[in-house]
């Protein structure tokens, strides 16, 4: 048996593809752009490893997703395909458009033509699970409810309206054409792999750099905060056992103002990894300018998936900070390799524009 992962060279894809291998004998193979946010380096155990089948193209390559199919007969595909930074999408949001919604939609079409030929078993059998973002309900009140499956769609920027989009058209696809989808809502992911110009990875690469620790706006911003190896402990159980056409919602019921992650976190460091001077990573803490458009709060209700499915995440938001950072005080190399020019030039490009 086989299955297809798109994006499994980014943060979570590479996650879920460590745990599934980790778990399953089962040939996995990855379809990934290798943009700037997909690194091999995060795959490196698995090189030689005959289960793992690595293919380099766009998801927006229906040839190549018919081949792909073709060979290799997936009983499940699981796309993480996506560009996914709010910031990025605000200077640049073509190519989310291309990835998150005509990327999409090449995809459900490959999968459909493929898979209306399957013989009866196959056909039954087979799963398509689609990977979204709480961003695309849009924003809460500090007294709102947390999000549930069924909170209307009010995308606020062109990454979540991009999502937004390709999670209806996976919905149509169903509706229309029959095809078993399966999708999730995930809260903030981290841990890691986790590209450092997300807020966790940020704070710790600045922190150790001796460089500033920009905080949007008051920092007031409230995001749930979910593992990142519950968050692929949630898509198995879903792949599993989830009703067609359903919607999962996954959380990791870790509802924080984006300070108080910071300061967590430099917390931690100056436990783990004390400055020389003996001072607060604190002390690096600086203000700027808000993003546009910034959503305020999001929270998520994942009780349908533990009503539903039984999962709940099994870190708290204690453990699994504390194992994220001492990953990154492990691993430097990899840190230092992800920081290459493109990288550096996007985070002046970003934060030049931030007065403090």
């Amino acid at each position: 048996m086989t299955i297809l992962v798109t994006g499994g060279a980014g943060f979570i894809g590479s996650n879920f593809v460590l745990d599934w291998l980790a778990e399953s004998d089962e040939t996995l193979v990855n379809l990934d752009k290798l943009t700037y946010a997909g690194n091999l380096a995060n795959l490196a155990e698995l090189e030689g490893d005959p289960r793992h089948v690595f293919v380099r193209g766009d998801l927006g390559d229906r040839d190549l997703l018919d081949q792909i199919l073709a060979t290799h007969q997936p009983r499940a595909v699981i796309n993480f395909a996506a560009e996914s930074h709010v910031d990025r999408s605000i200077h640049g949001p073509e190519d989310f458009i291309q990835t998150n919604i005509i990327g999409t939609f090449r995809l459900l079409e490959s999968v459909r033509h493929w898979w209306a030929a399957l013989p009866a078993e196959r056909h039954r059998a087979f799963r398509l699970l689609h990977v979204s973002t709480d961003e695309v309900y849009g924003s809460l009140a500090p007294n709102d409810g947390p999000f549930t499956e069924t909170n209307p769609y009010e995308p606020n920027s062109p990454y979540s309206a991009s999502k937004a989009a390709g999670d209806h058209l996976v919905r149509a696809w169903y509706h229309t054409y029959g095809l078993p989808v399966l999708t999730t809502h995930c809260s903030n992911n981290y841990g890691p792999y986790h590209f450092p110009e997300k807020l966790i990875p940020l704070v710790i690469v600045n922190a150790l750099a001796g460089k500033p620790l920009p905080i949007y706006g008051d920092g007031q911003q409230i995001r749930d905060w979910l593992y990142v190896k519950d968050h692929c402990s949630a898509i198995r159980r879903v792949l599993a056992a989830g009703q067609l056409g359903e919607v999962y919602n996954v959380g990791g019921w870790n509802e924080k103002p984006n300070i108080d992650i910071v300061h967590t976190v430099c917390t931690l460091l100056d436990e783990l990894h004390p400055r020389s001077d003996s001072k607060s990573y604190k002390d690096q803490i600086t203000y700027v300018t808000d993003r546009p458009g910034h959503d305020r709060r999001y929270a998520i209700d994942a009780r349908k998936l533990e009503r539903d499915l039984g999962w709940r995440p099994a870190e708290t938001f204690e453990t699994g900070i504390r194992k994220t950072v001492q990953w990154y005080l492990d691993h430097p190399d990899w840190v230092s390799n992800v920081q290459s020019g493109a990288y550096r030039e996007w985070v002046d490009q970003n934060y030049k524009q931030r007065s403090v």
